[in-house]
């Protein structure tokens, strides 16, 4: 087949969002085209004086059923499919008197958007597209004759081609063909999706993800493999949602591990600060502002802190942003800054500034996603959240109040910490996080080291995590994990319960004179 470009004789108009619809039909109407419209699109193209057929009178067919039926007729998809190197086709359609269509600029009824706005169940279900994206699955099929535009980033690049060349070419038009299944099949992806949520179904027999390219990065994990990032139509707030507002290029790594930062301070009512380095919180604290969050968080661990990623649940002032600044950090995200503080942030060229407009909902629903050769696994994320109210005290000695603000903190950082995770905290901030390790018992002694070097770091004559609480994300499967806190200093402890064990666990927390907390809620994350 060659690839002269093909002219457009017909073109069938039919658009939602009319970004760039008024121009695009100008160049078509220029290049000779006739244009075929319908309701709102035909109006728009009247208002601005393009020339336009009302697509009822083109077909001799009125819209009937509210307008649910208005192209899903022969004279469009019989001109739509024609092949034009086939004799058979062009007699068949002769006889019928079709009129053949070269174009097709469909953007479907918007779906997502009346999910997303919390619409009820018979608005979202008018918004379910039918004669759309039968009308582009036919011009892409057809790709060999017909072009088919199915986003409004689309329209300047089909326009200068037909300005430059009078036509389409056909690798234009294949991959266009491309571009459009991907749409039609994350949207009925989307309606599949909600159409599952509405009947109660976490995991139906088919499960189809939809996704939009938000951007190609550089690299994957490492250099040698490659990446993009993926919007999934939920308008969650998060990562996905923030504006990047300076630095360079988001990696990989910087997304994944900037949504491990914003995910775990959305935990927190207080102004708060985490600090994140390779998916795990390195510093977590809450304070009086964020000022005082920041410092209470870095105290925790200031070295691994180098190149981390922080984030805030708060709009970020001076004060904060110049301490922040201070160190050499990867990305900062935050609900909003203001216009002294991005002034901080700008002296800092690689640093990238995100603004997220909010905050992700910790007890919202959704679901979470991971490869396994051949195939996935798909779980709801966890939304799991305990208050003091589902604690059950098993020691002879109960938490002190401020222990058991200082427990439900720190188990709320165990959530966003890899298993097996132990953390330490004390005042509203951690002072020692054990994170990923094969045993529990390493986890804590990690944590405990961990707390020894930053009092040292910070010369202070003991070590961070003496009459600190501590979270464990599991149960202790064994006393020695316990005796490892109860040795760095910990005076209370939290954790699910449930080991065969539990009864060893809790005569050795009483031994060691510490209060216990279960919580019947584990947090791994492996």
């Amino acid at each position: 087949m060659t690839d002269a470009p093909r002219p457009i004789r017909r073109a069938l108009l039919s658009v939602s969002d009319k970004t760039g619809l008024v121009e695009f039909a100008r160049v078509l109407s220029g290049a000779g085209a006739e244009i075929l419209s319908t309701g709102g699109t035909a109006k728009a193209l009247r208002d601005a004086d393009v020339p336009v057929v009302e697509l009822s009178d083109h077909t001799g067919f009125p819209e009937i059923l509210d307008g649910r039926v208005k192209t899903l007729v022969p004279q469009v998809h019989g001109g739509v499919l024609f092949r034009r190197d086939l004799p058979q086709h062009a007699a068949q359609v002769a006889e019928h008197g079709i009129a053949p269509i070269d174009l097709v600029c469909v953007n479907l009824y918007p779906f997502e958007a009346t999910v997303a706005r919390g619409a009820s169940f018979d608005d979202c279900v008018e918004n379910i597209d039918i004669g759309g994206p039968a009308m582009i699955r036919s011009a892409a099929k057809n790709h060999a004759d017909v072009v088919v535009v199915t986003e409004p980033a689309q329209l300047a690049e089909v326009a200068r081609e037909v300005s430059e060349t009078g036509g389409t070419t056909h690798a234009t038009r294949r991959r266009l063909a491309a571009a459009a299944y991907a749409r039609t099949a994350a949207y009925d992806a989307a309606i599949a999706r909600w159409f599952a949520g509405q009947e109660g179904t976490d995991f139906p027999e088919r499960l189809s993800l939809p996704g939009l390219l938000k951007q190609t990065l550089r690299y994957g994990e490492n250099p040698h493999q490659s990446a993009a990032f993926y919007l999934d139509g939920t308008h969650r707030p998060g990562i996905a949602t923030a504006d990047q507002v300076q630095g360079k290029e988001l990696s990989y790594n910087n997304l994944n591990d900037t949504d491990a930062a914003h995910e775990c301070v959305a935990e927190f009512e207080r102004p708060a600060i985490v600090i994140v380095k390779h998916a795990n919180p390195c510093g977590v604290a809450e304070g009086q502002d964020l000022s005082a969050a920041w410092d209470a968080a870095l105290r925790c661990d200031p070295v691994s802190a180098f190149g981390g990623i922080v984030a805030a649940n708060r709009p970020l002032d001076e004060a904060a942003a110049r301490r922040i600044a201070a160190i050499f950090t990867e990305v900062v995200i935050a609900p909003d800054a203001d216009d002294a503080a991005r002034a901080v942030f700008a002296t800092k060229k690689n640093l990238r500034l995100l603004l997220a407009r909010g905050l992700p909902d910790p007890a919202s629903p959704g679901m979470t996603f991971r490869s396994v050769g051949g195939g996935f696994l798909a779980q709801s994320r966890d939304a799991g959240r305990v208050a003091e109210s589902d604690l059950r005290v098993v020691t002879k000695r109960a938490p002190t109040d401020q222990e058991m603000r200082d427990l439900l903190f720190a188990f709320r950082v165990c959530k966003h910490v890899k298993s097996n995770a132990i953390v330490y905290a004390k005042g509203g901030a951690t002072v020692g996080i054990g994170a990923g390790q094969m045993s529990r018992v390493d986890s804590a002694r990690i944590a405990a080291w961990k707390s020894e070097e930053a009092a040292k770091a910070a010369g202070l004559p003991e070590p961070l995590a003496r009459g600190s609480v501590v979270a464990s994300d599991a149960f202790f499967p064994f006393a020695d994990g316990l005796q490892a806190a109860a040795a760095a200093g910990a005076t209370a402890v939290i954790q699910p319960g449930g080991s065969m064990r539990d009864a060893e666990v809790i005569a050795a927390a009483d031994a060691a004179g510490l209060a216990m907390v279960l919580t019947g809620m584990r947090h791994f994350r492996h």
